[in-house]
């Protein structure tokens, strides 16, 4: 049964290599500002060269404030259910919901004996995952918790936390009793080339088919994604070619063999961007024209995304009605405006790409509202100027390179080499695609370095309490919390600002 109906999906698979955190860190930003979906991560606790992958979920989570999180996939024998339950769950529930699940039946025994881990068959390993599905989901229910398993026994346990939303269950799957498994209690199914090819994946998909028809859940339950992996090039091979090949052998998988997610296997920050900016949009055009195109009665069961055009149902965000402190570092009567057309309409895609931009903006609001909250703390002594600083320091709105604004976030810092940052900014592409946008974006980007110079004062300030004799206290308290003021106004003025302006353009364009 080709082409399942869900809705298409696109992500990455970082390694979790010890000795590349900050890289690997950098690369789910990028993958977050660049509109992907998912960062997943595999998990081997016997690996002494890799980090924890929960630790590194979480920090993943903390750094970013949309993209979704999940190991791929989590190994079963060296992870209590109940601990990787609640786990989950509480990552789900400090992310606003961004946590999915992966589980494997487990490899490599010899390194999870060493570990402490058991010894399983294949039988064996296969019958401790079945427990341990059970055992999760009961956590999750916040019921009281009774698995009477061979490999797990819980007698009476307290359940919860419960998550903030329905955590989907990933399996990964290759042999015929595993992929009956996968169809009576998966929600997703994401095997990997090279232990499963393109051309092997429609006999794998045909018998999960057939059970989920027995057992009735039908083959629409389970979610069919994929961990693929290449390079662009001129090549003939599979993801070996140009990012328009990529787009067309990915759009056939999900047509043909229905896969709907597609998690990238790279530690390339160019390849991510490209993966990301070109070749994901290609694939969702070309599957939905290809959906658009069948008879009707054959349509996924999902609402299609509309490309016709629709009322408009991004709404930016308003300009604050009052202000921290009484003046601004710019005059904002003299901003440009662009020329809204008038009954403009954009299809759900295009207005995806404001939306994308609010939706990052809302994440540097909230930082803005940490901040103030370590300045008070700051103020009231209980917190000391060298950890406000550390705090300060790990904030987006502080690595960001404002000279390109809020939407590039750690993709300007990170997408440098042969190309200039100008060349591959948002801002270049409008200029050169629309003359009326052009003193608009000038203006942002004189903003951006305004709020810069705001951000360095606020460091200034905060530099000049440390070793501050007690009469002096008073007075820098007082230049900090000006200067954070300055800051706030500064940057919820702007951001209001960007999103009005831009909502039409990047409708219109996209990114390029």
């Amino acid at each position: 049964m080709p082409d399942y109906g869900h809705y298409l999906q696109f992500g990455i698979f970082p390694s979790p290599d010890a000795t590349a955190a900050e890289h690997t860190l950098e690369l789910a930003q990028l993958a977050e500002v660049s509109g992907l979906d998912l960062v997943s991560v595999q998990d081997h606790p016997y690996q002494g060269r890799h980090l924890d992958t929960w630790t590194l979920l979480s920090v993943i989570a903390a750094r970013t404030s949309a993209i979704r999180v999940a190991p791929n996939v989590a190994n079963v024998p060296l992870r209590s259910p109940v601990i990787l339950a609640r786990s989950a769950a509480t990552l789900d529930l400090l992310s606003a919901g961004r946590v999915e699940l992966g589980l494997g039946a487990g490899a490599f025994w010899d390194a999870i004996v060493a570990a402490g881990g058991p010894r399983r068959t294949p039988k064996e390993a296969v019958d401790a995952l079945i427990e341990a599905i059970d055992v999760i989901r009961q956590v999750w229910s916040g019921d009281t918790v009774h698995a009477d398993g061979e490999h797990y026994q819980v007698k009476g346990l307290h359940g919860g936390p419960r998550p903030a939303h329905d955590i989907p269950v990933w399996l990964g799957a290759y042999k015929p009793r595993m992929l009956r498994v996968t169809a009576d209690l998966a929600d997703a199914w994401i095997p990997s080339m090279g232990y499963a090819e393109p051309h092997q994946l429609a006999a794998m998909n045909a018998a999960m088919d057939e059970r989920a028809e027995a057992n009735g859940r039908g083959p629409q339950a389970i979610r069919r994604m994929y961990n693929v992996f290449g390079r662009f090039g001129s090549g003939a091979g599979f993801l070996q070619g140009t990012p328009r090949d990529w787009a067309e052998q990915l759009a056939g998988l999900a047509i043909d063999e229905g896969i709907s997610t597609f998690i990238l296997g790279t530690d390339d920050a160019d390849l991510v961007r490209r993966f990301a900016l070109e070749v994901a949009p290609a694939v969702r055009d070309q599957v939905e024209e290809e959906r658009g195109l069948r008879v009707s009665g054959a349509a996924p069961t999902r609402r299609r995304q509309s490309e016709e055009p629709d009322a408009i149902t991004v709404t930016p965000t308003p300009p604050p009605r009052s202000r921290f402190g009484t003046e601004l570092p710019w005059n904002e009567s003299t901003r440009p405006r662009y020329p809204a057309p008038a009954d403009a309409s954009y299809s759900e895609a295009q207005q995806a790409y404001p939306q994308h931009l609010i939706d990052i903006h809302d994440a540097l609001r909230a930082e803005l509202t940490q901040l103030r909250d370590v300045v008070d703390q700051v103020r009231r002594g209980l917190l000391q100027v060298g950890q406000a600083r550390s705090v300060i320091n790990t904030m987006t709105m502080r690595q960001n390179n404002w000279t390109l604004g809020a939407y590039c976030e750690s993709y300007c810092r990170i997408v440098t080499g042969h190309h200039t940052l100008e060349d591959r900014s948002m801002f270049a592409f409008l200029r050169q695609r629309d003359a009326d946008a052009a003193p608009v974006v000038d203006r942002l980007a004189e903003e951006h370095e305004v709020i810069a110079e705001v951000l360095e004062q606020v460091d200034r300030a905060l530099v000049g309490l440390v070793g501050a004799e007690p009469r002096e206290a008073s007075e820098r308290l007082e230049q900090l919390s000006s200067a954070v003021d300055l800051l706030s106004d500064t940057l919820l003025s702007h951001l209001s600002y960007e999103e009005r302006e831009l909502l039409h353009p990047l409708a219109t364009y996209g990114l390029g």
